[in-house]
């Protein structure tokens, strides 16, 4: 490792307008003091709005990836950090923007002899009023993701904990199982160890699984409270949501059957295809809410089709 650390910056873009360019400014900005900044990748996955234009100049330029179709976030990661020689490499969401110690204070615990072993690091994440919103989360498990289906984790939270730690959890640095993706940085060398993140992830649980599977080769994440990145949420999905709810399920599905025993993924499918389903559908029919009703049976609908597959087999 060099004596200065270096660092590239991926951003996945998919039709994110202003926020893209409102990202890139506050790059431009932030305190980079000791540390080399060697790349900014923009990985555009067939964005059809404006968002690609009249980009800020940046330093270094900024480079751009074009893909011909929407390829996915994981896969639009890898190729952004395919040809990167830094020590680190920093994904960020384009709906973010920086504060000025945003990338000095999470390297500079990085370099830290003591932090040999954190493979992963995450920062604060603040909405538009500097208020903390979800910025870490547990692994999840078959009775974590149970609870969160059935209720049983607003009922009963002492025994059934939620995937996503709440704020009073990150109120101090700590170590985590998992960063929020908004901003999740890791050692380069880690990156390539993993062989970067799984691309049968579409979008959503790629980076749970990506640090489930650092923690198993001994490297740790880590929460920093005292650094902060405000994080819009939402971003061009909002506009799909049936299709956010279908990536959102078949990714967790898919995270389950790699990951769970095969009854526990078994049993997450039953969950999802049954409870959650019925759950769904009644909670947007008590709010007399065509368009969430609307946008949940065309998600599960997708997601049905997805399993079944063209030739009628269940697949997972």
């Amino acid at each position: 490792m060099s004596s200065t650390p270096s660092l590239d910056i991926i951003i996945v873009n998919w039709n994110t307008g202003d926020r893209l360019r409102g990202c890139l400014e506050s790059i431009v900005e932030a305190d980079k003091s000791g540390l080399a900044l060697g790349r900014i990748a923009v990985v555009d996955n067939n964005s059809s709005d404006a968002s690609l234009d009249n980009l800020p100049r940046t330093d270094p330029t900024l480079v751009l990836i074009h893909n011909p179709e929407n390829r996915g976030f994981a896969v639009a990661c890898n190729q952004g950090a395919e040809r990167s020689v830094s020590d680190y490499l920093l994904f960020l969401n384009p709906d973010t923007s920086l504060y000025r110690n945003s990338l000095t204070r999470p390297i500079r615990f990085m370099e830290q002899p003591s932090s040999a072993s954190i493979g992963i690091c995450g920062i604060r994440l603040v909405d538009e009023r500097g208020n903390p919103v979800v910025s870490c989360a547990r692994f999840p498990t078959l009775k974590i993701l149970a609870g969160e289906v059935s209720g049983l984790s607003r009922l009963a939270p002492k025994i059934f904990s939620t995937h996503l730690m709440t704020t009073a959890e990150c109120e101090q640095s700590r170590e985590v199982d998992q960063v929020i993706g908004a901003f999740f940085l890791v050692r380069r060398q880690l990156f390539k160890l993993n062989g970067g993140f799984d691309e049968r992830f579409f979008m959503y649980f790629e980076e749970v699984d990506f640090s489930l599977r650092a923690r198993q080769k001994g490297y740790l994440s880590y929460y920093l409270a005292d650094a902060l990145l405000h994080h819009s949420g939402g971003g061009s999905s909002e506009k799909v949501k049936d299709k956010r709810l279908f990536y959102s399920l078949r990714s967790r599905i898919q995270y389950g059957f790699k990951n769970f025993s095969f009854s526990a993924a078994v049993g997450l499918l039953i969950l999802t295809l049954t409870i959650e389903l019925v759950a769904r559908l009644l909670g947007a029919a008590l709010l007399i809410s065509k368009s969430t009703f609307g946008e949940t049976v065309s998600g599960y609908g997708q997601l049905i089709g997805y399993l079944l597959g063209r030739d009628g087999k269940c697949r997972s």
